[in-house]
């Protein structure tokens, strides 16, 4: 555990999770939000046996064309996050082909939100969770 890792002793949110990866660690918070995206949108839909809808259904578009797999792959992102994460508003979603991969052109999705709380102020800040889902896309 890093120096400046914040325990359960640190918790000042009344939302906060435990974090992916650290051992007694939690996000709270914008940090919190951003996780549950990233969670979301790593899930595949019907994965979670006690919550068979809970996820994206993006891998059912593996192998299809591009022009017709983003549309639908955008609205599945905004479809999720608009039933499993009612903190936020979806300002908007993007997906491509992941660039950094040289292995395999094209193995990899890059998914970015752009979201706002919606409990914050009208000129609350925009942020943008960017996950890589893997796959054959």
């Amino acid at each position: 555990m890093s120096a400046d890792a914040m325990t359960l002793a640190d918790i000042t949110s009344a939302d906060w999770s435990l974090k992916l990866g650290a051992i007694g660690e939690v996000v709270q918070g914008i940090e919190d939000v951003e996780q549950c995206i990233q969670i979301i949108l790593t899930t595949p839909r019907g994965s979670d046996v006690l919550r068979p809808t809970f996820g994206v259904d993006v891998w059912r578009y593996i192998d299809s064309p591009m022009n017709s797999a983003v549309p639908a792959i955008v609205r599945e992102v905004s479809t999720a996050i608009t039933l499993w994460e009612p903190r936020v508003s979806i300002v908007s979603v993007s997906a491509a082909p992941a660039a950094g991969n040289t292995t395999q052109a094209g193995a990899q999705l890059e998914v970015s939100v752009t979201w706002a709380l919606k409990l914050a102020s009208a000129t609350s800040p925009t942020h943008t969770t960017t996950v890589t889902i893997p796959g054959g896309f």
